[in-house]
């Protein structure tokens, strides 16, 4: 059931893939053989079968590119996840396989077929259609070209980036304002005495956000902003181009068509009916919020314009001015394990869970944990889950959740556990001090947690469906609802302690951080605007593609000044993970969010009822049916934007 990462190497995970394919194959050619009977069991399920086989190799082999600690294992797990992916391409091309699960769709056993496997089967022919198999032969190899190359771009942008290596080089006066241990967190500059400020967020975030130096603010963001400029801008350019080409093909107006056909939105005129409900109201409120962090800014440079690598720092020093808040002093109340432990405990309760760490992990490097889950008062393992949290070289450079083995009913009617793997980037623990987690740090790891929670408490039959395999723009709601427990007085004072004294955080420093919460939230909500808006933007239609152009007009979004001289899309993984014409999905979805934990809010906010009901009607659907359907279930009601508005300040 666990795999032993240790025995990973460069052979074994060629092996495994081969392995996989080769074994897939066998699966796919039986299915689709003209003389082979047409049933679920003969021409559907093997589809599925298979599946599972891929499934179980990425999560042995090309996973590996995002966290191994040996370059030659993640170069050659990058070489077999660029091979996977072709082989799920190659595989939506094949014209027999398309006659296949067409004649069984018109049999009488396919008619009467319900639940997941009608699912199942509407969705292959679904995918079908839109590989383009109701096109001319020239046509569907042109575009099985285009898809193919699309493969090779985002597996080379995204390895490019996890591998960017860059710093400025700072002297200890050079960092003044930051907090003490910060400069022991360091590597070594090229002189003694000197230390090097990477792009990893331990590094990055803090330094923006505390340094007093705004010579160096700009120059780090410059670099920050600029990592894989010049090899990824290419990639992205032609990514963009293969797209619209793909979408014209298929007779789509533009790519956004295309993409949002699965998924919640459906239609571009409905995220730009969204962000039109929402941008006027935002936007106002982020100009009055801009005028009074100019303000402050202006007493230090007076006659100088707030630029973007200022906002960061003097929001930092509002929230320590106006709210008593410094970041340092509540991430002493945030040691990691204690973090770690309270989300344990409070998800625990909620829905009735037990976490137990594995002793002996078996994980790819010395600092991976690995937990077991189970329900409460069961001897039997739930899920497992990975935790790898520190940065290190060409690792994963964000935070993100990853399926390793997915949940599915087997043929003897047990259920195959699941197993996934939180990676992100966490400051690592030195001999004098553990890992402290800012706050926004702690949000985050709530966050991806949530979507651990999703995947390991599936009760999906099929792998199809299983964990967070559902539409695009709504995987996002529940890992966003779990950022609410981190902002409730009861919840951290359950778990919040001191790392040296060992006193739980005192309720007036709670008071003021739930006080400070809402801070220029129309300044970061704009931001997300932003994000989303050059997304769509990249992939409207519009016949000038000149990203530099997009870019800058997309970032007016924000308000603030434009950093000349940078490339940042170049270095936003979403455009070429799967978020294309779907970043849009992470506002879209907190709408859901803040509506599901509205009902924790009414009824109690660590209540098990409705911790049950919840993970009954959302989590452990997986992709089974409509998210929407999980939310009336949920909900019991129509899904309300009310919480998500009240949240932002636009409700009235």
């Amino acid at each position: 059931m666990l795999h032993d990462f240790t025995t990973i190497t460069p052979a074994s995970v060629a092996t495994t893939t081969d392995e996989a394919i080769r074994a897939a194959d066998l699966l796919i050619d039986g299915a689709a053989t003209p003389d082979a009977p047409r049933s679920y069991a003969a021409t559907l399920f093997p589809l599925e079968a298979a599946g599972t086989i891929i499934s179980d190799a990425y999560g042995k082999g090309p996973f590996m590119a995002r966290v191994h600690p040996d370059a030659a294992v993640r170069d050659e797990a990058t070489r077999q996840e660029e091979r996977l992916a072709k082989w799920g391409t190659d595989l939506m091309f094949r014209r027999d396989l398309y006659t296949a699960i067409s004649e069984f769709a018109a049999t009488g056993e396919a008619a009467a077929l319900t639940g997941t496997k009608r699912r199942l089967l509407d969705e292959w022919v679904r995918d079908f259609r839109r590989a383009g198999h109701e096109l001319d032969t020239a046509d569907r190899d042109r575009l099985q070209g285009l898809k193919q190359r699309l493969v090779e771009l985002q597996v080379q942008f995204n390895k490019t980036l996890d591998e960017w290596d860059d710093h400025i080089e700072v002297t200890a006066d050079d960092l003044e304002g930051m907090p003490e241990g910060y400069a022991a967190g360091l590597r070594p500059g090229s002189r003694e005495g000197t230390y090097l400020v990477s792009m990893e967020y331990p590094d990055y975030v803090p330094f923006m956000q505390q340094a007093r130096r705004r010579d160096l603010r700009e120059a780090l963001q410059f670099k920050f902003w600029n990592r894989a400029a010049a090899e990824n801008r290419p990639l992205l350019e032609e990514a963009i181009a293969t797209r619209e080409q793909m979408a014209v093909t298929l007779g789509y107006p533009t790519w956004a068509d295309y993409a949002m056909e699965v998924k919640m939105a459906k239609t571009p005129a409905a995220v730009a009916a969204f962000y039109e409900s929402i941008v006027p109201g935002l936007t106002a409120k982020a100009q009055g919020e801009l005028e009074t962090m100019s303000k402050l800014f202006e007493a230090d440079y007076p006659g100088e314009t707030l630029a973007s690598w200022d906002w960061a720092f003097y929001h930092n020093e509002q929230k320590k001015g106006d709210f008593g808040v410094d970041a340092n002093e509540v991430a002493a109340y945030f040691p990691l394990d204690e973090v770690l432990a309270g989300m344990f405990a409070v998800t625990g309760d909620v829905f009735e869970l037990e976490y137990n760490r594995v002793d002996d992990a078996k994980a790819w490097h010395p600092d991976v944990a690995l937990y077991e889950i189970r329900d409460r008062g069961s001897d039997q393992p739930r899920a497992y889950f990975y935790a790898d949290l520190f940065p290190r070289e060409g690792k994963f450079g964000h935070a993100a959740a990853f399926s390793i083995v997915y949940g599915e009913e087997l043929a003897d009617g047990t259920y195959r556990v699941p197993v996934a793997a939180i990676v992100a980037n966490f400051t690592k623990p030195t001999a004098d001090q553990p890992s402290l987690l800012k706050h926004s740090e702690a949000l985050t790891l709530w966050h991806e947690f949530g979507h651990i929670l999703h995947f390991c408490l599936t009760e999906v039959d099929l792998v199809r469906f299983s964990g967070f395999d559902t539409e695009w723009d709504f995987v996002e709601a529940p890992s966003q609802i779990m950022e609410h427990w981190m902002w409730q007085p009861q919840v951290l004072q359950r778990f919040a302690r001191h790392h040296e004294t060992r006193e739980p955080i005192p309720t007036d420093l709670v008071e003021r951080l739930i006080a400070a919460r809402d801070l220029n939230v129309g300044l970061h909500t704009v931001r997300q605007v932003f994000l989303g808006q050059v997304d769509l933007m990249m992939h409207d239609g519009r016949p000038d593609k000149d990203l530099d152009r997009i870019t800058r007009e997309a970032y007016a979004y924000t308000l603030l000044p434009f950093h000349q001289g940078t490339f940042f899309v170049a270095s936003f993984g979403h455009l070429m993970g799967g978020y294309d014409a779907g970043y849009y999905g992470y506002l879209w979805s907190k709408v859901y969010g803040d509506d599901m934990f509205s009902v924790f809010e009414a009824e109690g906010i660590t209540s098990p009822e409705v911790g049950a009901r919840y993970r009954r009607e959302v989590l452990a659907q997986g992709g089974s049916r409509d998210a929407i359907d999980h939310l009336r279930a949920f909900l019991g009601r129509e899904p309300s934007s009310e919480a998500f508005l009240r949240n932002l300040g636009l409700d009235g």
